[in-house]
């Protein structure tokens, strides 16, 4: 067994001499260490494992991968447990995303960096399977002293790359060994298993691409076409490749003479260009034929099986059924017809990450629609940030602080996987709004003082007075401006009898009602400061009123009037035609159209007339007509 020593001196030998006696792919391995990546061979390398946080974030951006690739690493894996293997998924980057192994041998594997998070890639560990993978785009065996790092020299790692449709490196699937047979050959079978699993996987992400495309899988062999097909390409409309498995794009760049690593040289090219068929030929490729007649050619004369699968036609149309509101929002929505149409939208909206924006006057409850946003929408924290109270100099505040001995969170860190929502954005100074342009726009932002961005998992909820005149910058209005909800003042809903009622009912722990002119007084009021100011004059009238515990009590103009404007007398209230007062009225009466148009003094025809004028509508019952109260919040 060659010593450390040894190792040394070969690899020092292979620098003076550009060549050695080991496979050329460790070989050339080594020169890369040595010459592209600075590596010092005497050096001992631990194994890096990536913090939680930046694990997180590779492992959300793999995790489409991944969900496509658990069935054939489970199978592998199954293949190879009992012979002491551990399975590794690591993205593009060299980052395992996904570990398979046994429980009793996991310290030694996390020592030996066999375990998830650890960084594969050449430029950190040397010469291994996964980052000469990564760097060839070739499946290989890097075997005990292959490695460039001397603590590695008793692992035998086996690696194949996975590609996306588009021919990029997407992944790397390696199983692994702590110790295993000196010789090299031990691994051939383990190096044809991965690979199988890579393509298969390949395989399994191209069909989950193409319901709507033409594919056409390949294969040497018409026993195996439809069972396990070498390649596939997946074709639109008019035959032109629009995706393809490795095993397609080599027999591509072969046939068109090109480099099968540049896979964006392939994409597009007709697929007459590489085999002797056209589109309508296809059809004659389906199943309707037995196998073994559907022989087609390459242009460079290489002959092969094919299957033609078609695209799926799409369903017929459904009518869409009414989005189902969550109680929390109708109670928000209460009796008005435009905060129905409101939260409708809301709805929709939730459960989505892109950016909303959060409109209306002070009070008028949009950091509260945010907060029920994010409770219908999405799980974790909830955090709010107060853009007035930050300073020029306080970016770090909002966006941590990248430090030599690790990231220092900010706000946006610990929204993670939750709500972050900026209250009053326009009042974020302008140097803050520069660095906010990625994260609204892009979903990721870069710490004070660090060389890397990071990924943000936080939805953003942006609120504010009005951007119409504000100081904040045009482009981050436009990426703001998409998903746009605007709360109307209080004086301008038609339920604000009834929301009073229930504010009311709060604030004097008692049901509450209004007479006839106290509800006037409340519909014309302005009411500048919105739900703010309505909960005030609550807090206030129950502190001077009282009431009698378990009883309900009902307030009348004499009370209201001395706070309200304008004035208003007996009289005047069920001759107004203002449509909140229109509202009580019907909801104080069940809907009972003839005895709302008694009190009004009006013919039923009246009434009528009156509810399609304002678009009036029987809300059905929720939690708010039972006594819930809103909390009104900024």
């Amino acid at each position: 067994m060659q010593t450390d020593i040894e190792h040394i001196r070969e690899i020092e030998g292979v620098s003076q001499q550009g060549h050695g006696a080991r496979d050329p792919v460790v070989v050339a391995s080594w020169l890369r260490c040595l010459d592209k990546h600075g590596l010092d061979p005497a050096a001992r390398a631990q194994a890096y494992i990536l913090p939680d946080a930046a694990l997180r974030q590779h492992r959300q951006r793999s995790e489409d991968l991944i969900r496509i690739a658990r069935s054939g690493i489970d199978d592998l894996y199954k293949l190879v447990a009992g012979q002491n293997y551990v399975l590794l998924l690591s993205d593009s980057a060299g980052v395992t995303v996904e570990y398979l192994g046994e429980e009793a041998q996991k310290h030694d594997l996390r020592l030996s960096g066999l375990y998830l998070g650890a960084e594969w890639s050449e430029a950190r560990a040397g010469t291994c399977a996964l980052g000469a993978c990564i760097e060839t785009g070739e499946p290989l065996i890097i075997h005990q002293s292959d490695h460039f790092d001397v603590t590695h020299g008793g692992l035998s790692c086996t690696a194949a790359p996975i590609y996306d449709t588009a021919g990029r490196l997407a992944a790397v699937l390696d199983i692994s060994l702590l110790s295993s047979p000196v010789a090299r050959a031990s691994q051939f079978l383990a190096l044809n298993l991965v690979r199988q699993t890579a393509r298969r996987i390949e395989m399994a992400n191209i069909m989950a691409e193409s319901r709507s495309d033409w594919v056409l899988r390949l294969a040497g062999s018409p026993d195996f076409l439809d069972v396990d097909p070498q390649a596939a390409l997946r074709l639109d409309a008019g035959g032109r490749v629009i995706g393809m498995t490795n095993g397609a794009a080599r027999l591509m760049a072969r046939a068109l003479g090109q480099d099968w690593r540049r896979g964006t040289g392939l994409i597009g090219r007709h697929v007459s260009e590489v085999f002797n068929l056209d589109l309508d030929t296809l059809e004659g490729l389906t199943r309707q034929r037995a196998a073994r007649d559907r022989l087609i050619e390459t242009r460079d004369g290489y002959r092969l099986f094919a299957h033609a699968i078609e695209p799926r036609r799409a369903a017929p149309p459904q009518v869409a059924r009414a989005r189902a509101i969550p109680s929390e929002l109708r109670e928000f929505a209460g009796g008005d017809p435009a905060m129905r149409s409101l939260v409708e939208r809301a709805a929709a909206l939730a459960p989505g990450r892109m950016p909303l924006l959060i409109e209306g006057d002070s009070g008028t409850g949009k950091t509260s629609l945010a907060r029920l946003v994010h409770a219908v929408g999405r799980r974790g924290p909830f955090v709010t940030v107060a853009c007035d109270s930050l300073a020029e100099d306080e970016a770090a505040v909002l966006f941590g602080r990248g430090d030599p001995r690790g990231h220092v969170p900010g706000l946006i860190d610990a929204a993670e996987g939750g709500t972050l929502v900026l209250e009053n954005i326009e009042e974020l100074p302008p140097r803050i709004q520069a660095r906010l342009l990625p994260l609204i726009g892009e979903h990721s932002f870069r710490p004070v003082g660090a060389l890397r961005e990071r990924v943000a998992t936080a939805r953003i909820i942006a609120t504010s007075h009005g951007l119409a005149g504000s100081g904040l910058r045009a482009d981050l209005i436009h990426r703001l401006s998409g998903a746009r909800l605007v709360l109307p003042p209080l004086a301008k809903r038609q339920d604000i009898v009834a929301l009073a009622s229930r504010v009311f009912a709060r604030a004097f722990g008692v049901p509450v009602a209004f007479d006839a002119p106290a509800a006037a007084a409340l519909a014309n009021h302005d009411w500048s400061g919105n739900l703010h100011q309505l909960a005030a004059l609550a807090q206030m009238l129950a502190a001077t009123c009282g009431s009698q515990p378990g009883s309900g009590i009902t307030l009348g103009l004499a009370q209201l009037s001395p706070h309200l404007s304008p004035h208003l007398s007996t009289g005047d209230a069920v001759r107004s035609d203002s449509p909140a007062i229109l509202h009580h009225l019907l909801t104080e009466h069940g809907w009972n159209v003839s005895a709302v148009a008694r009190e009004m003094g009006v013919d039923r025809t009246t009434v009528h007339r009156q509810i399609r004028r304002y678009g009036l509508s029987r809300a059905a019952p929720s939690t708010a007509s039972r006594g819930s109260v809103f909390r009104p919040r900024a």
